[in-house]
């Protein structure tokens, strides 16, 4: 009994230090990075990671979990870059389907324009931004990761003790959290480097895009 209420504890305790770690506005990013990935999940994070390529933070910008129906003159149209900068230096990735799946495409991606040391800019929403992380870290080991997390108007994680809502989908992102943490660290050490899949990214020439 007392060793469950101390596991009952450490949750409780490890959920609140979770919530409260979430970034509650969006910071400045100023690094130079070899690339830039953002995980698909709304148009807000493409154009945040359209805007760090437009300013020279990085050579290029991988879309990972692109919707296969969306065409690329609809992507070319959240992204605030020119239609040379887009042809030239938007990935798209089409395989993805879950964060687990964004971490394999990014590995292949990084791996096939040669960044499997380098550097990457992980772009995606502030309560995603964890896991995300722990996902890309356990399929790219050497690489440099620097998150920016996309703060939305519409979702405010410091009401998550206020609104219901937002409690349930902070909560929902801790368990998987923790789950990927259990997963990649205890139960598949070897992720990074036993993992498969087709190989990466297709470069842009007629794209298609989110959300899921």
């Amino acid at each position: 009994m007392f060793f469950v209420c101390f596991l009952a504890s450490a949750f409780v305790a490890g959920f609140i230090g979770f919530a409260l770690s979430l970034e509650r506005t969006e910071s400045t990013l100023t690094v130079q990075a070899d690339g830039v990935v953002v995980l698909t999940g709304g148009s807000d994070r493409v154009f945040e990671a359209g805007g760090l390529l437009a300013r020279g933070q990085a050579r290029r910008l991988l879309i990972t979990g692109v919707n296969r129906a969306t065409r690329g003159h609809e992507i070319a149209k959240l992204l605030p870059v020119s239609r040379e900068l887009f042809d030239c230096c938007v990935d798209l990735g089409y395989r993805a389907q879950d964060t687990i799946g964004n971490a394999l495409e990014t590995r292949d991606w990084a791996r096939a324009r040669g960044i499997g040391k380098g550097s990457l800019i992980i772009v995606t929403s502030n309560y995603h931004m964890p896991r995300a992380l722990a996902e890309l870290s356990a399929a790219l080991p050497e690489v440099e990761l620097y998150p920016f997390s996309v703060v939305s108007d519409h979702l405010r994680v410091e009401d998550w003790l206020d609104d219901l809502a937002v409690t349930r989908l902070i909560a929902a992102e801790y368990v998987k959290y923790l789950y990927v943490l259990l997963r990649t660290r205890l139960l598949e050490p070897g992720f990074s480097a036993t993992a498969s899949g087709p190989a990466g990214a297709t470069a842009v020439s007629e794209p298609r895009l989110p959300p899921r």
